[in-house]
């Protein structure tokens, strides 16, 4: 499973880690992703999808239906 957001394509990130003594060594930022299962009422099934916790917010704003269409068009929709 690939840590990337189906809904709005975020992706883990690379940085650094900064001591007191300004060493860096690298370190990655997640995505703060959930498996969740919603209910496609167009399909009529049940589907589940890596979101983000700002994918959540989206599919509560516009709805699942509008939310995979974006999706889709952009290319975050893998299968």
């Amino acid at each position: 499973m690939s840590k990337i957001c189906q809904i709005t394509g975020k992706k883990a990130q690379t940085g650094n880690n900064v001591a007191h003594s300004n060493l860096r060594t690298k370190r990655k930022f997640n995505v703060n992703l959930f498996t969740k299962r919603f209910y496609w009422v167009e399909q009529d099934t049940w589907i589940s999808l890596n979101v983000s916790a700002a994918g959540l917010r989206l599919i509560n704003k516009i709805g699942v239906d509008a939310a995979i269409k974006n999706a889709a068009q952009k290319g975050y929709i893998f299968s």
